[in-house]
């Protein structure tokens, strides 16, 4: 839902002019907004802070987001970045305190912390006490969606309701772009649009999935919608059935794969288009081409049906990996329900929590393990995973040893991702990666010994950025399916599948 879509909505303003009204009153200086996932909070906080900017009522605006499983070095990493001046670098220990010091030699801030789930100890974070920010007349506005969190964290708390009956019906027909002139066709999609439950989220997805659809595609959709009513009475449920549909509607498995491949990353994760790119390849997708150019391009025009369909959102951030996507929380949400109940799809996520141990029960039912961006010093000895094919464990930065056992046998593994880790060598045990597709092992600054990559005759993509041996070995020669090879930031691709 875009900012210009606020103007047509009743309890979306209601909601605005409130928190608008708190932000003005120098008695309060935390305010929470709390609603359903999917209902908007966060568009309409980035419209708040906005318009607060334009009116003079605040001069700087911070934002990050909390998210259900909080990593705090990157929310502090995210509010120092939009509040020190470009160039600045940023510290490697000691943020809490950076972060409170610019903070408080600041005046006029507006602090925004986006979806938080349970109790937060601010200082932890390094943002000052309501008594200190209201000093330097600055003020935090946070959104949940639980009214317990933002009566324990606020002075003041304000609901965000769904929208009217009238304003979902505004919403979906503008997202559908269309006009339904025959009454029977008005009344099936009216249907439709009332069991999205007024959930801007769930309009959209929808409106996007069944737009061009046909009379008897809308028919089958509400039944389909009314009968996960019926199944699933829980309102939480309502999100989710408009979600699925969607994704039921995308055109083909490679479609419904490269999107479930985004809910590997972390929540509110900038994935760089490249990078999902490269996984699908890994995985398998987009194999109906001649060269590289071509699988590119698919990739490019799948990632952006995906973005016009509402199940992925445009990135805020570009790096040297190019223009990046994300998740709604609440898609990603669904996307992992997905993944846990179709055949073939089973996913176990813990990215970006704070892990420091993985436990070394069986992984069986998986076919993708995601343990990216925590703090986990060892590896279980053995890998139990007859199903795995994607293994990401990038950004485990004391992560030093692959137990030699780790890979007990041949199996299915295809994609794995060991960048940013301080691992020294790969165990001989790598040569029964027999299905080995992309492999992944850029910024590890210890690595050395990689002898053992000229058996894996599979792989097509091989990542060694900023690999420390200088050249790579004579092995690599023998790497005869290699489609992208990045060594020390020189891209080398070979466009022809053979």
């Amino acid at each position: 839902m875009s900012n210009g879509d606020f103007g047509l909505f009743k309890a979306t303003r209601k909601a605005m002019d409130k928190v608008m009204k708190e932000l003005k009153d120098d008695k309060v200086t935390v305010i929470g907004v709390y609603g359903m996932g999917g209902v908007g909070k966060t568009t309409m906080v980035k419209h708040v802070a906005a318009e607060s900017c334009k009116n003079g009522t605040f001069n700087h605006v911070i934002m990050a987001v909390v998210s259900q499983s909080p990593n705090f070095e990157r929310i502090q990493r995210t509010l120092l970045v939009e509040l020190l001046a470009p160039g600045f670098e940023l510290p490697e220990s000691g943020r809490a305190s950076r972060l409170y010091k610019e903070i408080m030699r600041k005046n006029n801030i507006l602090i925004i912390l986006d979806d938080i789930w349970e109790f937060i100890d601010l200082s932890t974070i390094g943002i000052p006490s309501p008594d200190r920010l209201k000093k330097q007349n600055s003020k935090l506005l946070l959104t949940s969606r639980r009214l317990h969190v933002c009566n324990s964290m606020s002075q003041k708390s304000i609901r965000l309701d769904i929208l009217s009956e009238q304003d979902s019906w505004s919403l979906f027909v503008k997202k559908t772009k269309r006009s339904f002139e025959f009454p029977n066709f008005d009344n099936v999609a009216r249907k439709v649009a009332r069991e999205c439950r007024g959930l801007p989220i769930a309009l959209i997805a929808v409106a996007r999935a069944l737009g061009d659809k046909d009379m008897e595609e809308w028919q089958k959709a509400a039944q389909q919608l009314e009968k996960s009513q019926i199944a699933n009475p829980d309102h939480e449920e309502d999100a989710f059935k408009c979600i699925k549909l969607s994704y039921d509607y995308l055109k083909d498995e490679d479609y419904k794969s490269c999107f479930l491949l985004c809910c590997l990353f972390p929540e509110d994760y900038d994935i760089p288009i490249e990078d999902l790119f490269q996984y699908s390849i890994g995985k398998g997708l987009f194999r109906d081409t001649d060269t590289m150019y071509e699988a590119r391009g698919i990739a490019h025009s799948v990632i952006k049906h995906l973005k016009d369909s509402s199940l992925l959102l445009e990135g805020e951030f570009s790096g040297h990996s190019g223009e990046c996507v994300k998740m709604h929380d609440v898609v990603r949400d669904t996307a992992m329900r997905i993944a846990k109940c179709e055949d073939g799809h089973g996913f176990l996520v813990k990215a970006g929590c704070g892990l420091n141990h993985w436990s070394c029960r069986s992984h069986e039912g998986y076919s993708a393990i995601s343990l990216m961006e925590n703090k986990i010093r060892r590896l279980p000895e053995e890998l139990v995973g007859p199903k795995l094919q994607i293994l990401l464990l990038q950004d485990n930065t004391d992560l030093n040893e692959i137990p030699e056992t780790f890979f007990p046998s041949p199996n299915e593994l295809r994609l794995l991702d060991l960048s940013k880790t301080i691992i020294s060598s790969l165990p001989q045990s790598f040569s029964l990666l027999i299905n080995l597709q992309a492999l992944y092992l850029d910024f590890c600054d210890e690595l050395i010994d990689i002898s053992v990559l000229g058996k894996l005759k599979k792989l097509e993509i091989l990542s060694m950025r900023n690999y420390p041996g200088g050249e790579l070995s004579r092995e690599i020669g023998n790497l005869t399916n290699l489609r992208i090879l990045e060594f020390s930031g020189a891209w080398i691709r070979a466009l022809n599948y053979t």
